[in-house]
């Protein structure tokens, strides 16, 4: 498109846009519905089914902010209010009918802010919770990793360890918020042994501290045949370790590896920046290449087209922050998931498939297709500015993403190669070539069969919630900030 052209048409949007919302900047929002106000125009703007919600509607309130203060006042809860304006959110439709899973309101900024960069209030128990065997009602967990330096490092529980209740209360789909939502508590330990768990009198006691995760839990090299395979556990997509995966990704290099399995079964996600960095780090070759692609609201799209195009495409680097990304230039690439694979980590495989042979062993992942940014109460909705009134801001999901193929329905997650589940019975030990898991996926990276292991003797628990979604994370995939510039905020 012609400069002037393009310049001509983006003039005439944004005059249509700031004449929806003129009459709403003549009247302040009132201090009782500050939060509420923000709620509300921060969706109408950025909501990614803005246009399937009445309520969001741009002449949902025919441009009057008195209209809109009074629907406003409806709601004494900022929380009742999101879920509102949600698009079938789970909240209200769990079973199976929910368009929306994933997008959250929170109280205090501050905190999802650490939360989006590895840094909780933790004691270190990575776990998973599932229901009993026969119960409905009634959960166990299970012990699928410890936080180095943590309080539980220091304790007497690890990998595999199971636990069934909290200060001698049994864990139920009712109570566990409560009872492990606590700053201390003591775990009540378990056992599963023939299709049935039963406390084995055994109690760890731990305690919460703010904890900074680093995301690379495991990096080494495994020489089996003639290959040297580079194994990385990677347990979340945290923009500001960025420089120490690419180190990690350094070292693989420099011990020369030659196939490389990266192990996503407890990452729940995060950054989409992180995520292209890490396609990179595996490839190479694809520099400039279009890795995903964005597709906002409609209007926000119609910004975007006109004005800045490239905004919407995610493309291999090979650069972070001017600093030289070390790539193993892989045509194939190991990927381990779980049912707790989630967002950014299932950008990385569908981001990869059009350029690599991506080989994924261990379970489908969870089938989150679409990303969420940080909506502030400021002026352009970003940091700048903030209210100082309140901290709330919003999660909500703005934007779908595709591969260079186009492709991103999976809504029902993304299956594997190579199938298998992980057996609370027989974990394994992380990194360790023995290790299920790891196991199947080195057999098929040297083309033999995998080690016989006791998997299978004990039924699956249905799975109910994990660790990182209780603490907020909800199976992230973020950009870093809303788009400014290209629409006047509504307030």
């Amino acid at each position: 498109m012609k400069p002037l052209l393009r310049s001509i048409l983006l003039l005439f949007f944004l005059a249509f846009a700031l004449q929806s919302c003129e009459d709403q900047d003549d009247v302040d929002a009132p201090a009782s519905v500050q939060v509420n106000d923000f709620i509300w125009k921060g969706l109408n703007q950025y909501y990614l089914w803005q246009a399937d919600v009445p309520n969001l509607a741009d002449d949902r309130f025919n441009n009057n902010q008195e209209a809109l203060n009074s629907f406003l006042n409806g709601y004494s809860k900022p929380e009742s209010l999101f879920e509102d304006l949600l698009n079938k959110p789970i909240s209200k439709y769990p079973k199976g009918q929910a368009i929306d899973r994933f997008s959250w309101i929170v109280e205090d900024y501050t905190v999802l802010e650490g939360e989006l960069q590895g840094t909780t209030k933790n004691n270190g128990v990575d776990f998973r919770l599932s229901y009993k065997p026969g119960s409905s009602t009634d959960l166990v967990g299970f012990v699928r990793y410890i936080i180095p330096n943590s309080n539980a490092s220091a304790k007497d529980i690890k990998r595999g360890d199971l636990f069934t209740g909290v200060n001698g209360t049994q864990l139920t789909i009712s109570n566990y918020q409560s009872l492990l939502n606590a700053d201390s508590y003591t775990l009540n330990m378990a056992e599963y042994k023939e299709n049935a768990v039963s406390t084995n009198g055994k109690t760890v006691a731990l305690t919460k501290t703010t904890l900074d995760e680093n995301p690379i839990l495991i990096n080494k090299a495994i020489t089996s045949g003639s290959h040297k395979i580079g194994y990385l556990m990677y347990n979340g997509f945290y923009a500001n370790y960025d420089s120490q995966l690419n180190d990690a990704f350094g070292q693989l290099a420099s011990q020369g590896v030659t196939d490389l399995v990266l192990d996503l079964r407890y990452n729940g996600g995060g950054s989409v920046q992180t995520a292209t960095r890490l396609a990179s780090m595996i490839t190479g070759q694809f520099t400039n290449k279009i890795f995903a692609k964005q597709k906002w609201n409609d209007k926000i799209n119609a910004a975007f087209q006109i004005d800045n195009p490239e905004y919407l495409l995610n493309r291999f680097v090979d650069k972070i922050d001017g600093a030289a990304i070390k790539s193993l230039n892989l045509s194939r690439v190991y990927i381990i998931t779980t049912d707790g694979t989630a967002s950014a980590s299932e950008l990385v495989i569908n981001g990869l498939v059009p350029y690599i042979s991506v080989v994924q062993v261990g379970e489908t992942t969870v089938g989150k297709n679409v990303g969420s940014v940080t909506i502030y109460d400021s002026p352009t909705f970003g940091k700048t500015n903030r209210n100082p009134n309140h901290k709330y801001a919003m999660q909500p999901l703005v934007l779908k993403i595709v591969n260079a193929a186009d492709f991103g329905e999976y809504t029902n997650g993304l299956k594997p190669t190579y199938e298998q589940l992980e057996s609370i019975t027989n974990m394994g030990t992380l990194g360790d070539a023995s290790e299920p898991l790891l196991n199947l996926t080195i057999s098929k990276i040297i083309g033999v069969a995998a080690k016989k292991t006791e998997q299978g003797k004990e039924k699956p628990l249905r799975a109910f919630i994990d660790a990182k979604a209780m603490n907020g994370i909800k199976n992230q995939m973020y950009v870093e900030k809303a788009p400014e510039g290209l629409l006047r905020s509504l307030k």
